[in-house]
């Protein structure tokens, strides 16, 4: 059955499986303390809740209203955005913490960070973003309570 809480938490799973590649590519390039580089994020937040609208106003197309369409972008942001948070909580605390002193060596405000704030505050950008994301997307969605 296809429902907004199915859909937003599979499309939001692969929006997290693609900030994390994000993440390992910038790994391997040698970038990823290149701050501004995090506003590629928006990019695959927008394609995973683009490509979430999309599908379920196909799938679902008789119900595809303008609020349902808002909670399943915000629904698949905050899922992608918790799972990558938590992926940065694991990498840095567990993975690599060689790369959590980097980051408090070399980051501002790098003296206050920690695996948890770290992974917090990458999940909150994210929703943060997802929230703006969302409503931008879905002024421009063909929805059923369209006029």
């Amino acid at each position: 059955m296809f429902t907004v809480e199915k859909t937003a938490e599979k499309y939001g799973l692969f929006t997290a499986i693609g900030l994390i590649a994000l993440f390992f590519i910038m790994k391997l390039l040698g970038i990823v303390h290149v701050i501004e580089l995090r506003a590629l994020n928006i990019f695959i937040l927008a394609t995973g809740v683009v490509t979430a609208l999309k599908y379920f106003s196909k799938t679902k197309p008789q119900s595809f209203t303008y609020l349902k369409g808002l909670g399943l972008g915000v629904l698949t942001g905050i899922i992608a955005s918790i799972l990558f948070g938590l992926f940065v909580f694991i990498y840095t605390n567990l993975l690599d913490p060689a790369f959590m002193q980097e980051m408090v060596k070399n980051e501002p405000f790098g003296q206050y960070l920690n695996p948890y704030i770290a992974g917090v505050a990458v999940a909150m950008e994210g929703i943060g973003s997802t929230l703006i994301l969302a409503f931008i997307v879905m002024n421009y969605m063909d929805t059923k309570d369209t006029m």
